[in-house]
C-alpha cells in the first residue's frame, strides 16, 4: 500500500513506521535532497522499489501539483496522505508582511487543501485516508503568531470539512501535536520548562506518540472521521 509522507523530523518517523509495517512510501521534499535520498536509500535497500523521493515547493503550484499524479504513476495506487508539512515562525502584529502571510498559509492551508483534492479519486478507489498534522495552537491562540494559528485553524476546519464531502470512501482525521521536538531555532532552558509547566504530563513527547497516532488512524480508526487527536500531554487542558 503506498502511503505519502515527508523526508524530515516528525514526517521522516512517520515514513519509517509505515515503511516498516510493509507499506511503501512517497517522500515529499523541498530543500532536504541529502535527507530524502538517504531515507529512500534506506528503504529501498530494504525492501527494493518501495520508496521513491520528490522535490517540490508548495508555494509553487505548477510544482505542487506534479506530487500527487507522480506517486500514483510510480505506485498505481495511492491508499494514505499525510498531510505533514509546515512552516511555522513568528508573525508579530504591526511587522508582519504579505510575504509572511503567503509561506504560512501555503505550507498549513494551501498545499494540504489542494493534495487532498488530487489525492481524493484516488483514495477513494482504496478506501483510503488523509492525515492531517495540526496543531494546538489551531485551537489555542500563541503570542506573536497569528497568521501560523490562522493558518492551523483553516487546516483544522479543512479536516472536517473534507471528512464530510469525502464520505463514506475516504476518512480525514488529524493529529495535533504539542511539545514532540524543540524547534530547530533553538529554545531557552527557561522557554523548555515554561513549556514543561504548562504540560500536565510534565514531560515533551516523542516522535514514536506522534507514529502510534497516525498508525490508529490509519489502521484502527475505521469508524472515525473529521477527528482532530490531540497528543500533547494534556497541554490543552490548560
Amino acid at each position: 500500500m503506498p502511503a505519502a509522507a515527508s523526508a524530515r523530523r516528525i514526517g521522516a518517523a512517520l515514513a519509517a513506521d509505515l515503511h516498516g509495517r510493509g507499506y511503501r512510501v512517497a517522500l515529499h521534499y523541498q530543500n532536504s535532497a541529502a535527507e530524502a535520498a538517504a531515507l529512500c536509500a534506506d528503504f529501498n535497500h530494504a525492501r527494493p522499489d518501495s520508496a521513491i523521493a520528490l522535490q517540490a515547493d508548495l508555494g509553487n503550484p505548477v510544482q505542487r501539483d506534479t506530487l500527487i499524479p507522480a506517486v500514483v504513476a510510480h505506485f498505481g495506487r495511492l491508499d494514505v496522505l499525510i498531510n505533514n508539512a509546515s512552516s511555522f515562525f513568528p508573525t508579530p502584529v504591526g511587522a508582519s508582511t504579505d510575504a509572511d502571510w503567503d509561506a504560512l498559509f501555503d505550507a498549513n492551508a494551501r498545499a494540504p487543501f489542494f493534495l487532498s483534492q488530487a489525492a481524493a479519486p484516488h483514495l477513494a478507489r482504496q478506501k483510503g485516508c488523509i492525515v492531517n498534522l495540526l496543531d494546538i495552537f489551531a485551537e489555542r491562540p500563541k503570542p506573536a503568531h497569528t497568521i501560523y494559528g490562522m493558518a492551523k485553524a483553516a487546516q483544522r476546519m479543512l479536516t472536517q470539512s473534507l471528512a464530510l464531502e469525502l464520505a463514506p470512501a475516504v476518512r480525514v482525521n488529524a493529529i495535533a501535536p504539542g511539545a514532540i521536538l524543540w524547534p530547530e531555532s533553538g529554545k531557552s532552558d527557561a522557554q523548555k520548562q515554561a513549556i514543561l509547566d504548562a504540560t500536565p504530563l510534565a514531560r515533551i513527547g516523542d516522535i514514536a506518540d506522534i507514529c502510534k497516532a497516525a498508525r490508529f488512524l490509519i489502521e484502527d480508526a475505521t469508524y472515525c472521521t473529521g477527528q482532530i487527536l490531540a497528543v500533547d500531554g494534556g497541554r490543552l487542558l490548560r
